[in-house]
């Protein structure tokens, strides 16, 4: 096996192998978060808060596995490239704020998804930075335990526990999903709201409500 580099799939998903890759990344996840609190009990906030970020990326992959279901020939290419993307795993680091700002329904977490959104890079890097020492800036060394403190790693955990204990998900829910959804522009609000509220009322009730922010 030496040497061996291992192929990734790349194509179409049924209803249960979605549902088997969600269940697989919520548990991942979870054991992340859990790692992470392990660490920052232990005063490692530095590691605490890179590790919650993975956690965070590993929930991340729901949303991209949820829309696998509904997507277009055309479209495979670039929900794979999203699903092994870190950038696009991470958008959740900014649910917070969105909720504090008041957020409650899908429009008002719109902006977290944009294509320019500077939190997902921004944390990105701050994952690297709470891993390895780097040259930045005017020739400044960094290392971890002087770049991540205690509130921020404290901040991404509680994140990182909120994702993690999203409920495992069913291949009867993919599938009413995807009836509900593959017809529905993304860009249209209005008819997503609609299709939502429909959604809602056969498929879980609030599981789906609260997992709709990441679609």
């Amino acid at each position: 096996m030496a040497g061996a580099k291992l192929k990734q799939y790349r194509g179409r998903l049924t209803p249960a192998q979605i549902a088997e890759g969600m269940n697989a990344a919520i548990r991942t996840a979870r054991r992340l978060a859990e790692d992470a609190r392990l660490l920052f009990d232990n005063g490692r906030f530095a590691t605490a808060a890179s590790i919650a970020i993975l956690a965070i990326e590993e929930a991340g992959k729901m949303s991209v596995l949820r829309g696998l279901s509904t997507a277009k020939d055309r479209e495979l290419h670039r929900d794979w490239k999203n699903y092994r993307s870190h950038t696009e795993k991470n958008r959740m680091t900014a649910l917070l704020d969105y909720i504090a700002q008041g957020a409650n329904r899908l429009e008002g977490f719109r902006d977290m998804f944009r294509p320019d959104a500077e939190h997902a890079q921004l944390f990105d890097s701050v994952k690297q930075l709470g891993f390895y020492s780097d040259c930045l800036g005017d020739a400044h060394w960094s290392e971890p335990s002087n770049v991540v403190d205690e509130k921020l790693s404290r901040f991404l955990l509680t994140l990182a526990e909120v994702v993690a204990r999203t409920d495992l998900v069913t291949e009867r829910e993919i599938e009413l999903w995807a009836r509900r959804f593959t017809d529905v522009p993304t860009s249209d609000m209005a008819a997503l709201t609609a299709a939502l509220a429909t959604g809602t009322r056969t498929c879980r009730g609030t599981v789906l409500l609260r997992r709709a922010i990441t679609k």
